[in-house]
Formats: C-alpha cells, structure tokens, sequence
C-alpha cells in the first residue's frame, strides 16, 4: 500500500521542478525559486512517505515472525519441554556435583540480589 504523503511529494516535486524551470526560462527569479522551494518540500514530503511504508512493511513483517513463532511453539512445546527435562535429568544424573555447585551459585546470586535492594 503507497502512502499518500509520497504520492502528494511526488506530485509537488514535479510541479517545483515545472516552476523553477519556467522561472529559469523567463527570468524570474521569485518564480525560479519558490519552485525549488517546492521541489524540496516535494522531495521531502515523499522521502517521509516512503518511510512510513517501509516501517509499515517492517511492522507487518514482524507481526508475521511473531506469529509464527508462536505457532511453531503451541504446536512443538510439549516436545520442547519434554527433550529439555530429559536432557538436564542426564546431565544431572552424567554430573551431580556440577549439578549442585551450579543450583547453589543460581541460589547464593539470587539471594545476593534480593537483600542488595534494601
């Protein structure tokens, strides 16, 4: 979908350009330069519509990822959920002591930053 701000630069653009070079062609100098004056404006005013459209584009885009994104979970998370319990159940079991080190530093940083925001 094209914005409206680019068409109506687009628009003011030409006309600018169709202003300064009759301008340029009759020697007047207010017309020379109200008509670059337009162009500028134009330019600019397109240039802010095709801003617009393309974060709309990215906007749509993410939504899309996102949503598929959540899809591909509601549909594969009892699995992931079930390969990642079964893998920690291994490493623990294969690593009991790293297993414990690693539960009481999670702990002692856990209570390191509870008691630090008093």
């Amino acid at each position: 979908m094209v914005d409206t701000d680019r068409i109506v630069g687009a628009a003011k653009d030409l006309g600018g350009r169709a202003q300064g070079a009759v301008g340029d062609a009759v020697g007047s100098d207010r017309d020379s330069v109200e008509g670059r004056y337009r162009e500028a404006e134009g330019r600019a005013q397109r240039l802010y519509g095709q801003a617009k459209d393309t974060v709309r584009d990215v906007a749509d885009d993410v939504g899309d990822y996102a949503s598929d994104a959540y899809d591909r979970v509601a549909r594969n998370g009892g699995t992931y959920l079930r390969d990642g319990r079964e893998r920690v159940q291994s490493q623990v079991g294969e690593n009991p002591f790293v297993a414990l080190l690693i539960a009481g530093a999670v702990g002692y940083g856990l209570a390191l930053l509870l008691h630090s925001r008093r």
